[in-house]
């Protein structure tokens, strides 16, 4: 084989390599928020799933920022290439904090979500702006045995609060299997936020009633969002009654 010969034929494996490369999906990874659970994404999966992309719901332990960021950020390493991380609600602030040396974390999703900076914590964020109306939904409060306590969403309230737009059989469902977050969660400060460097993009309801639709745009305009879709009228769980609207923007970020 001539020089000029092997000269092309490494020019073609390596433009080959590189295609193959940049047609590899990331792996979606979501993690749910407050008072939600990881069948909150089944419908998003679904939709992701029959586009090919591989997804990985992460059970949100909902104790502390730092522990849930250390769970995820878990989870993340043992993946082998590109991962998107999608954070709903609180998940978003426990996304923020969870790609700390973790290089395969290319773009970050916040559904219906917090993106807090360094310093700032959820329930201050949710009382930043006028609108939300969580605090008079909340059951009282169950005390843990470490001095702390649980919230949970008064299953009566449930459906109004946090999922208006889903059918009342399916919102008495989810309210029965609600996984609580410690108080201490939503009060404790975020570290320095991965929006920061990392491409982010945000999908929220306008009719969202725990984290004012204000708010949620305020975060997103931060960010510096690549794209924001706003869905009229949907609740806090925007993931579960427009799960293509939400799908569709995650396969926007895996691009």
């Amino acid at each position: 084989m001539s020089k000029i010969a092997a000269s092309v034929a490494v020019a073609t494996a390596l433009l080959s390599g590189n295609a193959v490369a940049e047609t590899v999906k990331p792996t979606i990874v979501l993690v749910h928020g407050a008072f939600a659970d990881s069948s909150s994404w089944n419908g998003v999966i679904s939709e992701l799933q029959k586009d090919g992309f591989s997804t990985v719901a992460i059970a949100n332990p909902l104790r502390s920022v730092s522990n849930d960021a250390r769970s995820v950020s878990d989870v993340v390493a043992g993946i082998d290439g590109p991962v998107v991380l999608v954070g709903h609600s609180y998940g978003g602030q426990v996304i923020s904090n969870a790609v700390q040396a973790r290089e395969n974390v290319k773009s970050l999703v916040y559904v219906a979500a917090f993106a807090p900076d360094a310093g700032e914590a959820a329930a201050e964020l949710a009382a930043k702006f006028p609108g939300g109306t969580l605090g008079e939904a909340l059951a009282p409060p169950v005390q843990l045995a470490d001095g702390g306590v649980d919230l949970y969403i008064d299953q009566a309230k449930f459906h109004d609060q946090f999922a208006h737009d889903v059918p009342s059989e399916m919102a008495a469902l989810m309210a029965a299997g609600q996984r609580p977050i410690t108080e201490a969660a939503l009060t404790e400060k975020s570290g320095e936020p991965a929006w920061k460097v990392l491409p982010s993009y945000f999908v929220y309801g306008d009719g969202d009633k725990n984290i004012p639709a204000e708010a949620l745009a305020y975060m997103a305009d931060r960010a510096g969002s690549r794209r924001t879709v706003v869905v009229e009228g949907a609740s806090h769980v925007v993931m579960v009654s427009n799960p293509q609207a939400v799908a569709d923007l995650i396969e926007e970020a895996a691009r």
